[in-house]
């Protein structure tokens, strides 16, 4: 099997950007160029890897494939950088970090202006997912680098950016809402309403600590909508600090009782070398201003 590293790249663009003409766009190839490569891929591997039709999914054999061509991709990009460095010090090329809503929200722009000063060479590029999503991106290699949350034993040159804590979000004509601090069990008469993006597990595990059932009325996947409907006065959320900003002017966040905290942190992969450029990323994000 002689599959090449253009091949992967192009099955990649067709089946990240959902078709064969935004993939040649986004590449810079013609239609044709890239419907050309995926067939070449396909007879290497002697199957079909991706579906044609009005929506182009990768098959079954496909979406196997995908974490083994993220991974791979990743190592080459990686390797490319490295070979870069040692012709030049300057920091160039793209760099893709994952960072959850609040992250992105709050940490995340400043963190770009920070490296747009100290690092003009380097683009980088933001995906915004899920906590579990982050992991699993940065595991496969679909991005190089990811703010991840509470994670599990740090590799040396990770940063903390930032730690802070779960808040109650309440209309600010709610009862408790001048309150200086909530017990959890108090909101046990208000609808909970929760976003699926992200902080799930630990809004349950304060739950668990509390000694309170954890029964949410709503979920929904967007912070956006989430604070819509606490705004309704449909309920009331349960939310990291760092998103204090998102809140409009009818919104408040109190702290809560037992108090649940949580660390953000820039790193790399845990398994897999780092991309050259995500060292300079985590060395210069170290010397950032405070948020």
């Amino acid at each position: 099997m002689a599959v090449t590293l253009r091949q992967i790249d192009v099955f990649l663009a067709v089946v990240d950007h959902g078709g064969f003409s935004a993939a040649a766009d986004q590449l810079g190839m013609s239609q044709s160029a890239v419907s050309h490569t995926v067939a070449a891929l396909e007879r290497e591997v002697r199957t079909p890897v991706v579906q044609r039709g009005p929506a182009v999914a990768p098959t079954a054999f496909g979406d196997a494939l995908l974490a083994h061509a993220r991974a791979v991709q990743a190592a080459a990009r990686a390797l490319e950088a490295r070979v870069s460095g040692l012709h030049t010090s300057a920091a160039t090329g793209t760099v893709r970090l994952a960072a959850a809503p609040t992250a992105a929200h709050r940490l995340v722009p400043g963190l770009l202006r920070h490296w747009k000063a100290g690092l003009p060479g380097l683009d980088v590029r933001l995906f915004e997912g899920t906590d579990a999503e982050l992991a699993d991106w940065l595991r496969t290699g679909a991005v190089d680098a990811a703010v991840l949350i509470d994670p599990g034993q740090r590799h040396p040159e990770a940063v903390e950016l930032a730690r802070d804590d779960f808040r109650a979000v309440l209309r600010r004509d709610h009862p408790l809402a001048a309150e200086p601090v909530i017990r959890l069990p108090d909101l046990l008469d208000d609808p909970l309403l929760v976003s699926a993006g992200g902080c799930e597990p630990q809004i349950t595990a304060l739950h668990a600590e509390a000694d309170v059932p954890y029964r949410p009325a709503q979920r929904v996947h967007t912070i956006g909508t989430l604070l819509g409907m606490v705004e309704a006065g449909l309920g009331v959320a349960v939310m990291p600090s760092l998103a204090h900003t998102m809140l409009g002017d009818a919104l408040v966040m109190v702290p809560l009782t037992p108090r649940l905290g949580r660390v953000l942190v820039l790193t790399g992969p845990a398994r897999r070398p780092w991309h050259p450029l995500v060292h300079r990323l985590c060395a210069t994000a170290a010397s950032a201003p405070a948020t």
